[in-house]
């Protein structure tokens, strides 16, 4: 079945226009989800730099595929699951470590090259080529991470299913997300940007760039490329007394020197940031 036609049947019923029990209906999300797993097709394309275009059918795709999906057992040597999305299989052929017990969900797409610890990738996901998902860090459902990234340990990407034409989370090439970092709500971090431990970046959270010349530019929702940032607080007034909010600060540029020569924890270090 050819896109187009997926992407018709699909949207017909979403919409309610054709009923998800039709047959028709059932091998168009079947098709999406295997397109999604095996890498032919992404819920998120980029369009531009920093910019990013929504395939929103094939989220629609996704929703319409848990509902045909039945509860079942799957039995992964001493591990026992209950749910309705089997794990992804072949990971040899594909090229791809997984260390017990990562978890990848079919209907998810990892590159060749790509090493997933102890961690988690949700249906939709799609995990770039050389890019290492470490202990406990986890990929939501529909985040796209690029290649050559880390993803520290802890770190918690979230998943954006609905709706559908929302943007999912966005972590572009060769950018390092420290251990623990928060990564929600269609938040977009650029191509080689650094963050350091425990940043949290959601579509409204302050980014505020105070490196020289910047005068205190606020992003929201976006870290610019080769930003370094780090956690950070603002004071705010409220009617019963002062308070220190949340927020980030981009403190530096990552330079070319940590590119060739040094570990993407020392473009913190260098900001004496302990990592």
């Amino acid at each position: 079945m050819d896109r187009e036609t997926m992407q018709t049947l699909i949207e017909a019923a979403a919409s309610g226009e054709r009923s998800a029990d039709d047959a028709v209906v059932g091998a168009a999300v079947e098709a999406t989800i295997a397109a999604l797993d095996d890498g032919s097709l992404r819920v998120a394309e980029q369009s531009g730099p920093g910019e990013w275009r929504v395939n929103a059918w094939a989220k629609q795709a996704i929703l319409l595929y848990f509902g045909m999906q039945d509860m079942v057992i799957h039995e992964v040597g001493p591990f026992q699951f209950h749910d309705k999305v089997p794990l992804k299989r072949n990971l040899d052929a594909a090229g791809v470590r997984v260390v017990p017990p990562g978890t990848a969900r079919y209907g998810s797409f990892l590159e060749p090259g790509v090493i997933l610890m102890p961690g988690y990738v949700n249906i939709g996901g799609w995990v770039g080529a050389g890019t290492m998902v470490d202990t406990w860090a986890t990929v939501g459902s529909c985040a796209q991470i690029g290649r050559n990234v880390h993803l520290a340990g802890g770190v918690g990407i979230g998943g954006v299913l609905e709706p559908p034409q929302a943007q999912p989370v966005i972590v572009e090439d060769n950018a390092f997300i420290g251990s623990r970092c928060i990564i929600v709500e269609g938040a977009v971090i650029e191509e080689e940007a650094v963050l350091g431990a425990g940043v949290m970046i959601t579509a409204s959270s302050r980014i505020v760039d105070v490196r020289e010349g910047a005068d205190g530019q606020v992003y929201r929702g976006r870290v610019p490329a080769r930003a370094v940032v780090v956690d950070g607080v603002y004071p705010r007034q409220f009617p019963g007394g002062a308070a220190y909010i949340r927020c980030a600060y981009i403190i530096g540029t990552r330079s070319e020197r940590h590119d060739k020569n040094l570990s993407l924890e020392q473009a913190l270090r260098d900001y004496d940031v302990t990592v």
